[in-house]
This record gives structure tokens, sequence and C-alpha cells, in this order.
């Protein structure tokens, strides 16, 4: 039984799919960025490769399947990111992990500052992104539960306050996220999520501007005491 590699047409095909499909993704982060993604087009896509739209349509039918594909990869480079910092952070602290991973999330986003907005900016008008785009998404998030479950299998965590009107809330979210861990410690970690991306979007989008200047340190400070409100309170 003979198999079919790179010297076969059908390995030449799949290797020209290939280059396309990722000249076609440079060429829409390249319209992100002058553009922003409620602009992004199949046609002037095609055209700026030399392509006919029929053509770009056998890889992409339509600009929600572009936009797709580019926020899963943007989603995907983040995660890469934040979990290759945790690695080299292997055998820190919870808590200095905790301050690593998001430092690694800051330094992406600055570097990528229109995938950033893609993922975390304004929502595309007309676009609803789909499940496919829930497990790069989570990539971070599941770090973040994952270096939380480690303390408090361990050495244990400061259990945060939690008010009673919120434990309902509190025991639903746990539920879906996080089942091993106490209501209180899930709340302050949804809690920590969102004001991680919220730091990072006021300095990106301008709102720090005059405001805050040693913007690295603020970050590295603010990011700490989000792990002590989740309670990570072991620093080492």
């Amino acid at each position: 039984m003979s198999t079919a590699d790179d010297s076969t047409p059908r390995g030449a095909r799949a290797r020209a799919r290939i280059e396309v499909t990722a000249a076609i993704k440079d060429e829409a982060r390249r319209q992100l960025a002058v553009d922003g993604a409620a602009k992004l087009s199949l046609r002037a896509v095609a055209r700026e490769l030399g392509m006919v739209s029929s053509a770009l349509y056998r890889y992409f039918p339509s600009r929600d399947d572009l936009l797709t594909a580019l926020i899963i990869d943007a989603y995907n480079s983040l995660g890469e990111s934040a979990e290759a910092a945790h690695h080299k952070a292997a055998g820190a602290a919870p808590a200095q992990r905790w301050v690593a991973v998001c430092e690694a999330v800051r330094d992406w986003a600055l570097g990528n500052p229109h995938e950033y907005a893609l993922i975390y900016g304004s929502p595309v008008p007309g676009y609803s992104a789909p499940q496919a785009t829930v497990p790069a998404a989570s990539r971070v998030g599941l770090l973040l539960i994952g270096l939380t479950r480690e303390a408090y299998q361990g050495r244990g965590l400061a259990k945060p306050r939690l008010p009673a009107e919120l434990r309902p809330e509190a025991e639903r979210m746990t539920a879906d996220l996080a089942p091993d861990l106490p209501p209180e410690t899930v709340t302050a970690l949804v809690a920590a999520w969102a004001q991680l991306y919220g730091l990072i979007g006021f300095e990106l989008f301008g709102q720090f501007n005059r405001v805050v200047e040693d913007r690295a340190t603020f970050f590295r400070h603010a990011v700490g005491e989000l792990a002590h409100g989740v309670g990570l309170v072991y620093g080492g």
C-alpha cells in the first residue's frame, strides 16, 4: 500500500493551500492594523494578493470565517505566550507564577495591539464568535484557574469574602468553571480575570495617558494585588 508524501501532487497541493491560507491571514492582519476589524473585506484581501474573489472564497467562504480564523490564531498565540511564561517560572510559588503569566499577557498585547483589539476590543458589527473560538479563548483563564487550584490543594488559599446575596451566583459559576474550588475563590477569579484585561485595555487604548507613567511597575503591583484578592497570599 502506498502513501502520499510531500513529493506527490497531493502533498504539493496541501503545501500550496497552507501557504495561500497563511498569505490571506497575513494580508487580513495588515488590513486590521490599517482599517480595523469592522472594515475587513474579502474582496480587498483578494485584490491585494492578486487573487480573484472566487478563488479566495475556496479558503474562507465568508468574512466571518476569516475573522474566526484570525481570532482563534490570536487567542492561541496569546495562550502560548502565557503558557511559556508559566513554564519558565516553574518552581516558583503560585502567586509569583500568576504575576509572570499576567506580565506575559501584557507583553503579548503590547506587541500585538491590533490582534488584541480584535479579541478584547469593541465587538465587530454583525459578527458573533462561534463555539469554535472557546478552547483557544480559554487558555489563559484555565492557566490561572490551574495555578489557583494548585495553591488550594497545596499550602491553601486565603478565602475571600463573599456576600450572602452573591452566593447563589457564585455557586452557579463554580459549578460551570471549577467545581473543586470554593465559590468565594471562583468569584474572585472571575473578577481578577476581568480586571487583568481592563488594566491592559486601559494601557493599550490610551486611558492611562498622563495618569500612569511607570506602567510596567504599576501593572506588576496591580496583578500582584489581584493574586492576593484571589487568595494567593503565599509568595515564596
